[in-house]
């Protein structure tokens, strides 16, 4: 196979960002050179665009309810670049309400563990808040919020 024809067959499966491609292409072991040249034609006609995938990228992680922290650091594994990272999650913060998703999952985890004793469950969801990417203050205020109504 190609190395044209291989980036089209990743890229039918799910939009990729340039860096996540050339690892991919290097994973195959295709040419360095051959690989700039499918990174530029891939450019140039708009296969590969890390705007509109970082775009993408964020929307659908948000609708997972994905922190913020966690998403920031997604797409800069991906090789999504500095200013475009920060403009696109000073966007989302426009609109977007940390602390009511944070309420949100932190109910439904206490809800789960209403069986275990109360500090107990509320070390696993605070643990549970920040593996998802949401800040460690936000979920301490959220969650001694909560724990005051319940307890």
């Amino acid at each position: 196979m190609l190395p044209k024809e291989y980036a089209f067959f990743l890229l039918k499966y799910r939009a990729l960002s340039e860096k996540e491609l050339i690892q991919r292409l290097k994973r195959k072991k295709f040419p360095e050179e051959e690989i700039k040249k499918v990174i530029s034609f891939l450019k140039e006609r708009g296969f590969i665009d890390d705007i509109a995938f970082a775009k993408v990228w964020v929307s659908c992680r948000l609708s997972r309810s994905f922190g913020l922290n966690r998403i920031t650091q997604e797409l800069k594994l991906k090789g999504i670049n500095r200013e475009v990272l920060e403009e696109r999650i000073a966007q989302v913060k426009k609109d977007y309400c940390e602390s009511k998703v944070i309420e949100q999952l932190a109910r439904d985890r206490l809800s789960r563990l209403k069986n275990i004793e109360p500090v107990k469950a509320r070390n696993r969801t605070y643990a549970y808040l920040i593996r998802r990417g949401f800040s460690p203050e936000g979920v301490s205020d959220t969650l001694n919020k909560i724990c005051k109504q319940i307890y």
